[in-house]
């Protein structure tokens, strides 16, 4: 497993604190939240199962991730990796693409990924969280491997997303440049003290 972002000598904390971004298994906005990340300094990428699983479905090799990003995958019933968060690793974390299975599992409180658990323990750290919901309109389209699809959310799907964004500390987006707008404002807090 790689080792954490450098920590001050004897606090516990970061030198300079990154943001941790989940992946999870969906492929909607996959290609263009990847091209984004890039352009990003201090990223740390934490995959669930499901991402591992869909980013090769969508043609990309974690070992040409690891080249450009630091990578967390769990094998662990606990999610050792969000222990990071205690330590001020990480200033913000965001989720993204994040599936409608994610977003309800965010929305009833379980944490039984490594990406739902580090959304419990960074509000419990009052740590910022964005999300990037993949189902906030009724029609869909989206990319699937090989061919372009339309969806269409459930109810319920619409309904936790709308109840996640009322959550505290929880920004939730609903396409790539209200993404980018929620990160580069959180970043521009860190730069003013804001929260």
């Amino acid at each position: 497993m790689p080792q954490p972002p450098s920590t001050s000598q004897g606090t516990g904390r970061a030198d300079s604190p990154r943001l941790a971004w989940g992946l999870t298994g969906s492929g909607h906005w996959l290609r263009e939240t990847l091209d984004f990340i890039f352009t990003l300094d201090d990223v740390d990428l934490f995959l669930t199962r499901a991402a591992a699983e869909i980013l090769g479905n969508y043609g990309y090799k974690q070992d040409a991730l690891r080249e450009r990003l630091r990578i967390y995958q769990d094998h662990t019933a606990s999610s050792v990796p969000v222990g990071f968060l205690y330590d001020g690793h990480y200033h913000t974390l965001v989720v993204g693409p994040a599936t409608s299975n994610t977003v309800a599992k965010c929305v009833a409180g379980i944490s039984d990924t490594l990406v739902t658990n580090l959304y419990a323990q960074a509000g419990k750290c009052r740590i910022p969280a964005i999300v990037f919901a993949c189902d906030t309109r009724p029609t869909v389209i989206t990319e699937a491997p090989g061919r372009t699809v339309t969806l269409y959310p459930r109810a319920i799907d619409l309904d936790n997303t709308a109840r996640l964004a009322t959550y505290a500390l929880t920004t939730v987006v609903d396409d790539l440049d209200a993404l980018r707008n929620a990160v580069q404002r959180r970043m521009s807090c860190l730069n003013t003290s804001c929260s």
